[in-house]
């Protein structure tokens, strides 16, 4: 959805600031592509996994059980971590590929979509 022209001008004068104000945060914002930062995220979390699997192989070894459980609370830590980096990094779904799974539950026939449809006739007033 484009911006309206106030909405352009607004935005053209807080970059007008941020840039008077940190021209070299600014410059870094504005050459960072969010990729890389998500591919950065999911090697960090590629390394505290690892490091998760050396504390619970640690404390088997050496009998430690909390220093076992806190490896594995560790790995499902960065195991979920990365996962959303590497979603996001992916790039997801879109609004259009989320539009289409709307229209193809819709179309969809069953029970479910009958009620719906049954609960808004109702609430329309249609009985």
């Amino acid at each position: 959805m484009p911006l309206s022209e106030h909405e352009q001008r607004m935005l053209e004068q807080i970059e007008r600031a941020l840039y008077a104000e940190d021209p070299k945060f600014a410059n870094t914002v504005r050459q960072t592509n969010p990729q890389v930062h998500y591919k950065r995220r999911l090697i960090k979390a590629s390394i505290g996994f690892v490091v998760g699997i050396c504390l619970l192989l640690g404390g088997m070894v050496f009998q430690a059980v909390p220093v076992s459980v806190a490896g594995f609370i560790v790995m499902l830590a960065c195991a979920l971590w990365g996962l959303s980096g590497w979603r996001r990094a992916a790039g997801g779904q879109t609004e259009s590929d989320q539009a289409t799974v709307r229209q193809r539950k819709q179309q969809r026939p069953g029970m479910m979509n009958r009620f719906e449809e049954r609960w808004r006739r109702r609430q329309e007033g249609e009985h």
